[in-house]
């Protein structure tokens, strides 16, 4: 902690700045803990759940997105030969002695004089305070040390694109739906059920101890804490002695010039294509184009609903399935897009599960996002948050079901595109109709394999909590299904059709 006041003036200014804003910072939200005493106990005990989780799982997302530099990551003492496990256990001590780790201890004595006030037994405050403490410090050791396996000297933009896509995931939806609750002077209901769920998962369950609303769930919270503080206890011994155990990979000077995506994803085939298929996704105006028109497809659809009469709480419910739906279909052309450069693949002799996966990972990284934001909106809007579980469902199963079938279509039925560098409103002529019956094909087929989820998800409209819930379960699971028989098939028949592809590739 004394050395990261060392080194360059500017440097030490600017960290030393920092640490008297965090001061000043933990000093008022440690005031405002403590102020939880004069709230009801229901008040207290959501948000210290929800407050708890939230820096629970800074701890574990933190280190990666911010680029920390872990100084006590265990293969700086490598040159002492030390044996794993007392390095590791004298490092997961030290770990407690760091800024984050003091600013949340502050907290959890401020919280405890809270919890105090509305009768928590001293022993399951005390419980509390210590379990989520070592559970951050953990959470922290696990991921640096994961880090530093990972060996990424530096943020790419790339990297750090994904890391802004995942926070977006997870900020964006939670942002929606705080603010869509009415609180009228108590805590809301669809709350008040956040926090009970999340007391009973790793990042909440060492909050959740102390006001507890039952000496049962006292009890599960503290089972699961227990459990999750063992598990990443062992994580963080195996770790330490694969880190000891491990020579690094020397950087080569052509991988600091910067290789993009092919720098980041794993050097695998199935890397390889996922990295190659990511610049075209992104620098390609021919999939540009077929990205963009999906939401603006999805939303003008509604318009003949709502001119029609149907409710709009209704109507708005339409567009995310039907991006779900085109996200889907989108990669079911796509190696007709790869035109000559597909014997890249053919004469390296690539097995075709890499392919394929390979493939639908710019599809994944680009749909999951942008429904995971629009899917909340269209739940406000909706107004009724029980639909959310079964609006998920439906969306699994159109998506997942859309990319297994079209796994199966590019490879079986080929059809001619926009060549590179065209326009990609630019279509070549065809002589035959069998471009129309795979995007048909494909897109019936993800239609049928949801509509069991689609079914139950109308009953849910009419206010089947249950239905909403199955049809969750009912969504994931076909769609699920028809994606890993959709990649074996398209694998099998990649590997099969390599010549008769090669030459579609030529020819068109």
């Amino acid at each position: 902690m004394a050395g990261a006041l060392r080194g360059d003036p500017r440097e030490v200014v600017r960290r030393a700045i920092g640490v008297v804003l965090l001061i000043a910072a933990t000093g008022v939200a440690a005031v405002s803990a403590a102020g939880l005493a004069d709230a009801d106990r229901l008040t207290t005990a959501v948000v210290t759940v929800l407050a708890g989780s939230a820096v629970t799982l800074g701890f574990a997302v933190g280190p990666p997105v911010t680029a920390s530099v872990d100084p006590l990551d265990p293969r700086r003492f490598a040159v002492v030969g030390p044996e794993p496990r007392p390095l590791a256990g004298a490092l997961l001590l030290a770990g407690f002695l760091s800024v984050p780790v003091l600013v949340v201890l502050v907290l959890g004595i401020s919280l405890a004089v809270a919890w105090s006030a509305h009768g928590a037994p001293a022993v399951a405050t005390v419980a509390s305070v210590i379990l989520g403490l070592t559970t951050c410090v953990l959470l922290a050791r696990v991921s640096m040390a994961l880090g530093a396996l990972v060996q990424r000297p530096r943020q790419s933009r790339e990297l750090m694109g994904v890391y802004l896509v995942a926070v977006l995931v997870v900020v964006v939806p939670v942002g929606v739906f705080l603010g869509s609750l009415e609180w009228r002077g108590a805590v809301p209901s669809q709350l008040a059920s956040a926090a009970e769920i999340l007391a009973w998962t790793p990042i909440g369950a060492a909050w959740g101890i102390a006001l507890a609303p039952t000496a049962g769930a006292a009890i599960g919270s503290l089972v699961v804490a227990l459990v999750t503080i063992a598990v990443l206890g062992l994580a963080w011994f195996a770790l330490v002695t694969l880190l000891l155990t491990t020579t690094r990979r020397p950087a080569a000077a052509r991988e600091r010039g910067g290789l993009g995506w092919f720098a980041i994803l794993p050097g695998t085939p199935g890397g390889a294509v996922a990295a190659r298929s990511l610049s075209y996704w992104l620098r390609d105006r021919r999939y540009i184009v077929n990205v963009v028109v999906v939401p603006i497809a999805a939303v003008v659809s509604t318009v003949p609903l709502l001119v029609a009469g149907v409710p709009f709480e209704l109507a708005v419910l339409l567009p995310v399935p039907i991006m779900a739906l085109f996200f889907g279909w989108l990669p079911h052309n796509d190696l007709a897009y790869d035109s000559t450069a597909l014997w890249m693949h053919i004469a390296s002799g690539m097995r075709g599960a890499p392919d394929r996966i390979g493939r639908l990972v710019p599809v994944l990284l680009i749909g999951i996002p942008v429904l995971a934001v629009t899917l909340p909106l269209a739940v406000v809007a909706h107004g009724r948050w029980a639909i959310l579980p079964a609006m998920i469902g439906v969306c699994a199963a159109l998506f997942l079901a859309g990319l297994g079938l079209s796994s199966v279509s590019s490879v079986l039925a080929p059809y001619a595109v926009s060549r590179p560098g065209d326009s990609p409103f630019q279509q070549p002529q065809r002589t035959g109709s069998g471009g129309v019956i795979a995007q048909g094909l494909v897109m019936v087929g993800a239609i049928l394999a949801a509509l069991p989820s689609i079914l139950l998800t109308w009953r849910a409209v009419g206010g089947d909590t249950i239905d909403a819930m199955f049809a969750m379960w009912v969504g994931i699971g076909a769609g699920g299904v028809v994606l890993i028989v959709g990649v074996t098939v398209g694998a099998v028949l990649f590997e099969q059709r390599a010549t008769r592809l090669m030459e579609f590739a030529e020819a068109t």
